[in-house]
């Protein structure tokens, strides 16, 4: 008889698929193009930054709710970001970081929502948080609801401050609404010729006013370091 999943054991294996499925969230062709750009992957970032054997993930199963534009059928665990709390050095952190190899890091109403619950958490018992970015902005198939997450997200970024400290690792090119929220935090690092933070790129800059710019030039470490502040 074919194995279903009535018996204790044989939900215990469906939950053991589901969760190495998890851990394959983005396609190969994402993994290694974020490899061949000298970057780690999501979940590897936060095992150089925690305790080992420290990270209690949370909502590693919910997926995005839209359904229009193809996103039916591109339903992938977790929605591009990976939340939950560990330690460093035996002190308690709230982190989240984001997955560029899943809808480019995109922010869906989702990705929101578990964002926001390790923020709320992270107040609730006196922690920092810590927020991996690595993210495209807002995940325009799912128009105004994902403008809406990034509302909410600002909004606990302000009740946080001065309550809880807020740090943020930006580990690649963020621009519009990723790079709001982390101009909000306590502490911003960057990494030199990798991560850039910028409200619109390059190309649109020319485009608007004619101006050739590099990345680099617009948004990069040294850029922030030494102009914007």
């Amino acid at each position: 008889m074919a194995e279903t999943h009535d018996t204790t054991g044989a939900k215990l294996r469906w939950l053991e698929e589901l969760r190495e499925e998890s851990l394959h969230a983005g396609s190969e062709k994402h993994v290694a193009r974020q490899r061949e750009r000298g970057k780690l992957l999501a979940r590897e970032r936060l095992e150089k930054l925690l305790d080992p054997g420290s990270f209690v993930e949370l909502d590693r199963f919910v997926r995005h709710r839209e359904a229009e534009f193809g996103m039916r059928e591109n339903r992938p665990w977790g929605d591009a970001v990976v939340t939950g709390y560990g330690t460093i050095f035996d002190r308690k952190v709230f982190v989240f970081s984001q997955d560029f190899t899943v809808f480019g890091g995109s922010l869906s109403e989702v990705f929101a929502e578990k964002v926001c619950k390790v923020m709320d958490m992270a107040v609730k018992y006196g922690c920092p948080v810590i927020g991996i970015n690595d993210s495209g902005g807002a995940r325009i198939q799912e128009g105004v609801v994902s403008l809406a997450g990034y509302a909410e997200i600002f909004w606990r970024n302000v009740q946080a401050s001065g309550v809880v400290p807020q740090i943020s690792l930006v580990m690649g090119p963020c621009a519009g609404g990723a790079v709001y929220s982390p101009a909000m935090t306590d502490f911003v690092l960057m990494v030199e010729e990798t991560s850039y933070m910028f409200i619109t790129g390059p190309d649109v800059v020319k485009t608007v006013t004619g101006e050739d710019v590099s990345f680099e030039e617009l948004g990069g470490a040294a850029t922030h370091a030494t102009k914007s502040g």
